[in-house]
């Protein structure tokens, strides 16, 4: 919830549009469960669908009758099993991940797809460790996690390191409050093993529904996942923008704030 921290002021200001002020969103943050400030789940059934029908109920609770949703990294995933569970409600969603299968190709790929192929085979040989831990067997390793709080510290900021757009330094673009804030979300309400059922949940049963409402994506240069549209346009079937950001890499609102606002803004202006 942190990485979002920065996005939300100006996402519920209006902006002037011709001496009228418009645009302003009533913005939603829910913690995932077992992260942050959610509870942790006390029996296993909390997949990505499950945690998406607890956003649309938390939507109709709230009182909206129309809302538009984006995701990224496991916020992704729930977002597209959202807009998958169809409620009437939902107008539209934004993304800037989406992690599909490598699609084969029967021609040399062209260099976007090489860059998407080098991408994900990067990912899989050397940054994939954690997910497979994290799926397989959380309770191990959530009790290292909750013994020690360098490594508790360690295991988030190497993230922070290798995924943001900072060339391997990330207090290039966050500072070191935000980095320790981020961190203690982990550390303080001992959530390293309940954050990580989800994976156990929902890793090795990822799918990507096929979509109609309508989408926007964002594409980072340094995110883990870098699809060409024409890759995505199967999964999303109504994309109604397609952004390219000149910098940011997975956590798109933490590092880059200003780009993310005007992403989210320019797509759901279309979905009014």
């Amino acid at each position: 919830m942190i990485e979002f921290h920065k996005v939300i002021g100006p996402l519920v200001e209006p902006v002037a549009h011709g001496g009228e002020a418009r645009d302003a969103f009533d913005v939603i943050v829910p913690s995932l469960p077992g992260y942050g400030f959610s509870g942790k789940p006390v029996r296993t059934g909390w997949t990505v669908t499950r945690t998406a029908a607890a956003w649309i109920e938390l939507m109709r609770r709230l009182g909206y009758r129309r809302f538009v949703a984006q995701g990224g990294d496991w916020g992704a995933l729930v977002t597209v099993a959202l807009a998958g569970l169809a409620p009437a409600e939902l107008a539209g969603i934004h993304l800037n991940m989406c992690p599909i299968t490598l699609p084969k190709l029967d021609r040399p790929p062209t260099d976007a797809e090489q860059d998407a192929i080098d991408a994900a085979r990067h990912y899989v040989r050397t940054q994939s460790g954690y997910g497979s831990q994290q799926a397989t067997r959380p309770q191990t390793l959530g009790y290292g996690l909750a013994d020690s709080p360098a490594g508790q510290a360690m295991w988030i900021y190497e993230k922070l390191a290798e995924w943001a757009d900072c060339g391997g330094d990330p207090e290039s673009v966050l500072t070191r409050d935000e980095l320790l804030d981020n961190i203690m979300l982990y550390w303080l309400p001992n959530a390293g093993t309940s954050s990580a059922r989800l994976y156990w949940e929902s890793f090795f049963k990822r799918s990507i529904p096929v979509l109609d409402l309508p989408a926007g994506f964002t594409a980072y240069p340094r995110e883990l996942s870098r699809p060409p549209r024409h890759w995505l346009e199967p999964y999303l079937r109504n994309i109604v923008h397609w952004g390219t950001a000149e910098r940011g890499g997975h956590f798109a609102a933490f590092e880059q704030p200003d780009i993310f606002v005007d992403e989210l803004r320019a797509c759901f202006a279309l979905m009014r």
